[in-house]
């Protein structure tokens, strides 16, 4: 072979032609990582070879939620939809979450909420496959959730039937919100993991210890919800007032926004959790008529898209219109199209890594003089309709 050595300043054959402007644009960091070599930490991977792509949105979700979201002052909100209880985030991310002090209130579907009573009460889910001939489950008393496995009779019936013995217990004896529900429920949870010897087993029994109020936007579409409904049939008192969750999510965020610091929200999902979430700017701009711009910061993990009109998909520019997020803020949101149960645990073990542990805030406790917040500044701006 000939030899041929590279010049000791490689210059454009054509160099005034696209010289203007372009450096603009080509200061990011070089894209030249080292090998793998197995001996590297998953921050330290996180950080040095999530480059590009989704890759490169989790790298920026991660160093945004640690960076910026984890710093004293800033409220976070974290909504779950999807099946994460049954598949083990709950324990293995949420609960590190809560304990840590980096989630501060929660918005997620009754089932999450529902699956995680079974942890509590120690009752077995087991990995499967998403193969299996389902009528020959059904005829054996077995429920799959994709390639999660649970017994009916001895999980799911078991679960209702202590469930339904705590909802008919004096306390539960009135109208509430459903975060005094789940606050409840979180206690019993408590209960059943000292019995157990499960400590840590419970999403509901630690945010009930934290303080960490739980929030659930359709409260009838789980089976909390429908042994709810069942009961109410036995004349039993218990109702649900979905607008104490309106007001009381509401009054979280304008809490932080007078006391000057600032709010953000990490998505895991979409859905109904979501919008409930962001909502919350909304309805202090057009329902409490006070001036706010939106939440500071915006993380989600997603597998919908945008373009077909529904929320899960929406963008945070999108949520920009709405008023949802602060538009000076648009370069502190990430959105990363990957699989929940990928990359929530990813994002749990950065900032457990890079963070330490912040004061919890127990808004749950604080939630009688937030009320008093949102009552005062509504008719302080709607002396009319």
């Amino acid at each position: 072979m000939g030899e041929v050595k590279l010049p000791k300043n490689f210059v454009s054959k054509y160099p005034h032609k696209f010289s203007k402007g372009k450096q603009q644009f080509l200061r990011g960091k070089r894209i030249i990582p080292a090998p793998i070599s197995g001996k590297e930490s998953i921050e330290d991977l996180i950080d040095n070879t999530f480059l590009a792509y989704n890759g490169g949105r989790l790298q920026e979700a991660c160093g945004l939620f640690a960076q910026k979201m984890l710093k004293p002052g800033v409220t976070v909100g974290m909504s779950l939809a999807g099946a994460l209880t049954p598949a083990g985030i709950g324990s293995a991310a949420v609960i590190p979450l809560i304990k840590a002090g980096f989630v501060d209130w929660i918005v997620a579907t009754g089932a999450n909420l529902y699956h995680d009573m079974h942890h509590a009460m120690n009752l077995p889910l087991y990995r499967g496959t998403p193969f299996t001939p389902d009528p020959t489950l059904r005829k054996l008393g077995v429920v799959r959730i994709y390639d999660i496995l649970l017994e009916y009779n001895d999980v799911l019936m078991a679960t209702d039937h202590v469930l339904r013995q705590i909802l008919m217990q004096p306390e539960f004896q009135k109208e509430m919100g459903t975060a005094e529900l789940h606050h409840l429920l979180g206690k019993y949870c408590a209960e059943f993991e000292e019995q157990t010897g499960r400590k840590d087993s419970s999403v509901l029994a630690a945010a009930y210890r934290a303080g960490v109020p739980c929030y659930c936007p359709s409260p009838g579409d789980s089976t909390i919800g429908m042994n709810i409904a069942g009961l109410e049939l036995r004349k039993n008192a218990l109702r649900i007032n979905s607008s104490r969750d309106v007001n009381e999510t509401t009054g979280i965020v304008l809490d932080a926004k007078r006391a000057g610091n600032k709010t953000g929200v990490l998505l895991i999902g979409g859905g109904s959790p979501k919008n409930f979430t962001l909502q919350t700017e909304p309805q202090i701009q057009e329902v409490l008529r006070v001036k706010e711009e939106g939440h500071d910061y915006f993380i989600q993990f997603t597998d919908a898209r945008p373009d077909t009109g529904g929320l899960s998909g929406a963008t945070p520019q999108e949520a920009v219109t709405w008023g949802k997020v602060d538009p000076t803020q648009l370069p502190d949101t990430a959105v990363c199209y990957v699989d929940s149960t990928v990359a929530f645990p990813l994002l749990v073990h950065y900032a457990m890594a890079k963070c330490k542990p912040r004061k919890l805030k127990r808004l749950y406790d604080r939630l009688p003089k937030i009320m008093e917040l949102v009552e005062d500044e509504y008719w302080k701006h709607n002396k009319t309709l």
